[in-house]
């Protein structure tokens, strides 16, 4: 199909897009670059955006996501103009840029591919590294005062890794695209911490013993200051310890001079405390670098994270009858917090809606699941997609049993008509099964 730059909208850009630059969420690992090359050239094309704005760095295994969107929604209720760039998006590709919660307009998509359709013809990056660079470029212009900056996969070669951020944040490491990052959590760990810039504070979510030396010797290499937020004077704790979290997390905060103060989170799932601590850590590294950010602003934020910021899939409910929740924990420590969270639910039947891709081993995660839940097995719809009834055949090895449907929207139908009103409904297992629902 032939495109006329000068003549394309909205959509025929996004199709554009899409066919024409190798997308990881579509094809997996062969739009995975393995150096910088195309991001720095693409930026010496934009005028080296990346240079012109202050940032934040946040990359990690499970995590990333909310703690970027919070850190955002806190720095723009102090008053900031922030920018905020995330991946993969769920609904429409303009989520993943945003200033101040908004996202760019169709227009500026249009225009910046229009520009420099000739420019991606002769470099050929990846989607990813196009939609980088437009965010760069966006930011630049918008001057805002700070970006957080979401890494997409890894970080030493992820094309977010050209910034020269005021901090850099690494939520905690997991089994996930060892394919490409190593098959032992020391490899994994090794290509997070190449986020980790010369004096530049580092924070680590969670210290883990059997990784945590390869983050203290890259930050002593780089003459960095690291602080493990895990193990820091700091108590956050949920106030509401029985029963089911659906809307608000209730949380109670406990500084080192034992002064202690109440919080709401609109990010419900309890993994979120753990995000929060590195956030408030966060935070306390800004305002050491000079930025205003009051008790107040935080508390404001947080209560609204998800109109500030338009952030969906997160233990986020569908609807109540029967109650629906979804989340886009897809690797072992995600489902591991997915159903910490299912078992502080009341349910007389689960019924699992599920998900997956074909490159990566699932075993681990079909060994987690419950066996006496109803199980909905269905393909995203994207070419990674895990066919369903493959799916269903895998499961069935673990004694996780249901039926294979054509899609998720008709999974997710089965689910809710079988489903008793007691029952809960959960939609899980891939981000991709979370955007056709959310």
């Amino acid at each position: 199909m032939n495109y006329e730059p000068s003549a394309m909208n909205y959509k025929e850009t996004l199709d554009y897009l899409y066919t024409q630059l190798p997308m990881f969420t579509r094809v997996g690992a062969s739009a995975f670059k393995k150096d910088l090359t195309n991001t720095l050239a693409l930026c010496e094309l934009l005028g080296n955006p990346q240079h012109k704005f202050k940032s934040v760095h946040v990359g990690g295994t499970n995590g990333k996501g909310s703690t970027s969107h919070m850190l955002a929604a806190i720095l723009q209720t102090a008053g900031y103009k922030t920018g905020l760039y995330t991946s993969p998006h769920l609904k429409d590709f303009r989520e993943r840029i945003r200033v101040n919660g908004q996202m760019i307009s169709e227009q500026t998509v249009v225009d910046f591919v229009a520009q420099h359709k000739p420019d991606f013809e002769a470099i050929e990056p990846s989607f990813f590294e196009m939609t980088v660079a437009l965010a760069f470029d966006v930011f630049a212009k918008e001057k805002v005062d700070i970006a957080i900056i979401e890494v997409g996969l890894g970080g030493r070669l992820d094309s977010t890794n050209v910034i020269s951020p005021l901090l850099s944040v690494i939520t905690n490491i997991g089994w996930d695209h060892m394919n490409m990052l190593g098959d032992t959590m020391q490899l994994i760990a090794a290509e997070k911490a190449g986020i980790i810039k010369p004096s530049t504070p580092v924070i680590i979510g969670e210290f883990q013993q059997e990784i945590a030396d390869i983050f203290i010797e890259k930050a002593k290499l780089e003459n960095s200051e690291i602080t493990f937020a895990s193990e820091e004077d700091l108590k956050v704790e949920s106030r509401k310890l029985e029963g089911s979290i659906l809307d608000l997390l209730d949380v109670e905060v406990t500084t080192q001079d034992l002064n202690t103060y109440n919080l709401q989170l609109d990010l419900p799932g309890t993994y979120q405390l753990k995000n929060l601590k590195t956030v408030l850590c966060s935070v306390d590294e800004l305002r050491r670098q000079g930025f205003t950010i009051t008790n107040q602003h935080i508390a404001i934020a947080l209560k609204q994270v998800k109109t500030l910021t338009g952030l969906h899939g997160r233990w986020e409910v569908l609807s109540r009858d029967p109650l629906t929740i979804c989340d886009t924990g897809h690797n072992p420590e995600g489902i591991t917090e997915v159903l910490k969270n299912i078992a502080t639910v009341p349910y007389q039947q689960l019924h699992f809606v599920i998900g997956m891709v074909n490159d990566k081993d699932i075993s681990k995660v079909l060994d987690m699941l419950p066996t006496n839940a109803t199980y909905y097995f269905c393909k995203p719809d994207i070419p990674r997609g895990l066919e369903a009834e493959s799916l269903k055949q895998q499961a069935k090895n673990f004694g996780l049993h249901g039926e294979a449907y054509p899609s998720v929207t008709v999974a997710f139908k089965a689910a809710q008509v079988n489903a008793g009103e007691k029952d809960l409904v959960f939609i899980g297992g891939s981000t991709f099964v979370v955007a056709e629902v959310v």
